[in-house]
């Protein structure tokens, strides 16, 4: 995988275009070992009408993120022996509006790191030039910024950015994996928001911030910003120590 990719500025251009018409359409949903945000969860749940704990049940895996000891969700191919994706039809993709980041920023990778000078997040650009892909050899181009907007990624990567803050802050307090219990609590505030909503009217978990409550029974975003100030509380309650 190293070998296909090249930093890239982001004002530089890079030549690519995606459509039913390239040769390869298609074939970038096959093979796949996709891992889904909350964020990612959030929305396709949302764009398919269904409650978050029967999105998670029929289109996902979850599984303990070897790293970060946190609880990780990827999606469920639909056959096993192509791994392709559940959504992707003949004619594309048929959640497409509410497709995860990781579709909507590829062929670009976004990394990200804290400066140490500024202490401010920066992020940087890289391609993957994957050797099936045919999106290269289009007319179009585009800098990584105008990619980024083409493929409205500034909420996507706004909300990935406060999980990346849970990992960070895992990262610093311990190694271990999570007690059952606590991994149960995490995925919950993270992924299964419907029932953590209802954990909300049953009253509210403990070390919860009151503020904000409100909003967070009534709006799924403001219900995961919730999740994430909490999980973090839970963390340093657990760790820190």
């Amino acid at each position: 995988m190293q070998d296909f990719l090249s930093p890239i500025e982001s004002d530089c251009s890079f030549q690519f275009e995606c459509s039913p018409k390239v040769a390869c359409f298609n074939e970038c949903c096959r093979d796949l070992v996709q891992a889904l945000t909350p964020y990612d969860v959030l929305r396709l749940r949302r764009g398919l009408g269904l409650a978050s704990g029967r999105f998670l049940e029929q289109y996902t895996r979850r599984h303990t993120g070897p790293g970060s000891g946190l609880p990780v969700v990827t999606l469920l191919p639909a056959d096993n022996d192509t791994r392709i994706c559940p959504f992707v039809t003949s004619s594309g993709c048929r959640v497409y509006p509410h497709r995860p980041a990781s579709c909507r920023t590829y062929p670009l990778v976004r990394a990200l790191r804290r400066s140490r000078t500024a202490g401010a997040v920066e992020q940087s650009f890289l391609v993957l030039r994957e050797p099936h892909c045919l999106g290269f050899a289009e007319a179009r181009n585009q800098t990584a910024v105008q990619w980024m907007a083409d493929q409205e990624l500034g909420d996507y990567n706004a909300e990935n950015d406060r999980l990346l803050e849970i990992i960070s802050l895992k990262a610093r307090l311990s190694s271990k994996a999570l007690p059952p219990s606590l991994a149960e609590q995490v995925f919950t505030a993270l992924y299964d928001l419907d029932r953590f909503r209802e954990q909300l009217h049953d009253g509210r978990p403990a070390d919860m911030m009151p503020g904000p409550l409100e909003d967070a029974r009534q709006d799924e975003v403001a219900l995961l910003h919730m999740g994430v100030e909490w999980v973090k509380r839970l963390l340093e309650k657990t760790f820190a120590r």
